[in-house]
């Protein structure tokens, strides 16, 4: 009997092992495959539309990259509170230029 649970516990420590993560980047999240490369930039009009960190994601200091404000009252969260109709318009309106 002894046997038999030492075999089990064996097995199953070693399919544990069989589930290893991969490997992760220094932000925690799931590295790729072109992690280490850097993209070209596609133009250079580009570039000016939007001002980039080091790292490649937008510098949220600068204007063009904000997100635009609530048109009525936010929750304490910062979003927008849609019991009024300020923001329900507003959000109707986001989402016809999506489409």
């Amino acid at each position: 009997m002894k046997k038999l649970v030492f075999i089990l516990m064996a097995f199953m420590a070693i399919s544990n092992m069989s589930f290893a993560q991969g490997k992760m980047d220094k932000k925690g999240k799931p590295a790729t495959e072109n992690a280490g490369k850097k993209d070209k930039p596609a133009a250079k009009e580009d570039k000016k539309a939007t001002k980039m960190k080091k790292d490649g994601t937008p510098d949220m200091r600068m204007k063009e990259n904000k997100k635009p404000k609530a048109a009525g009252p936010t929750k304490k969260d910062g979003t927008p509170d849609m019991r009024y109709k300020a923001n329900k318009d507003a959000a109707k309106k986001d989402g016809a230029k999506k489409k």
